[in-house]
């Protein structure tokens, strides 16, 4: 075997590429050329590549940009800086990130097998701020107001009730952010009383113009002297509507009376309010 020692190697015509059929030997051990194309055992640098890559690994330290690819398989996490977008031109499934950061766009079923969970994330777990969690067996939690057009529940409709061994009486809060039923077992404090229907914050915050909302109050009575006749909204005073024509003058002798307010708001702190007495005795 003899050495052939040469800066290039030209086609015979100008232009033309000098073809190697029996396959070339660049470096032994590290690339081979031949008819099938360019085998390369080690690192490849080209500021071009057009073509298929075939082997178990592929490593790229700049941009990949690449087309009509039937699968890709990837071991670990896959960072994607402009969004991700799955299924036909026609008819993306899914879409990430596209848009806005951080958004997800689902066009069929999203099935979540232990909980769903949207809220406060920080530091890649979700903190106190969770707005809603919905878990596998169908419950549902919402830390802030939730709005439906329609609303049908086929199985028992619960509801939570405040509490409280403290009597109403004429300074008595009904605070409705911890139910709007509100339940005392305690006799009435007083003769006449007045309640103030109150939230958090406010209730001529939590309703806007047009909405309403119902309070229920129910109190130990054991003087048919001792009832509730008046209310008041946030601490203002608010005309009632009593049904039957006027307000309470008595209340029952034992038991527990039961006082119900429909709450319309229809201006800034302008309310209009429908009230109703039940004596239990």
């Amino acid at each position: 075997m003899s050495d052939l020692r040469a800066s290039n190697f030209k086609g015979r015509t100008s232009g033309s590429v000098p073809d190697f059929p029996d396959g070339v030997t660049v470096v032994s051990g590290i690339s081979t050329l031949d008819s099938q194309g360019v085998r390369v055992a080690g690192i490849v640098t080209a500021t071009t590549f057009v073509g298929n890559i075939t082997g178990t690994a592929a490593t790229f330290t700049g941009a990949l940009t690449y087309e009509d690819v039937t699968n890709v398989d990837s071991t670990g996490i896959v960072t994607s800086r402009g969004g991700v977008k799955v299924g036909a031109p026609t008819g993306v499934g899914v879409t990430i990130g596209v848009d806005n950061a951080g958004d997800a766009i689902f066009s069929g079923i999203v099935t979540a097998g232990t909980c769903f969970k949207a809220g406060s994330v920080s530091g890649g777990a979700f903190g106190a701020g969770v707005g809603v969690t919905i878990t596998g067996d169908g419950n549902a939690v919402f830390s802030g107001i939730t709005t439906v057009t329609n609303f049908e529940a086929t199985g028992t409709l619960v509801e939570a009730f405040s509490s409280t061994t403290t009597a109403y009486s004429s300074s008595g809060d009904l605070n409705i952010s911890n139910g709007n039923l509100q339940f005392c077992s305690a006799n009435l404090g007083g003769t006449t009383n007045t309640l103030n229907i109150m939230s958090t914050t406010g209730i001529n915050t939590d309703l806007a113009t047009g909405q309403a909302l119902n309070v229920t109050a129910i109190t130990a009575v054991n003087a048919a002297t001792a009832y509730v006749n008046a209310i008041t909204i946030d601490g203002q005073a608010v005309t009632e509507s009593w049904v039957g024509g006027s307000a309470p003058s008595d209340g029952g002798s034992s038991g527990y009376d039961t006082y119900s307010f429909n709450i319309l708001k229809t201006g800034s702190e302008t309310f209009i309010c429908i009230a109703n007495q039940v004596k239990g005795s």
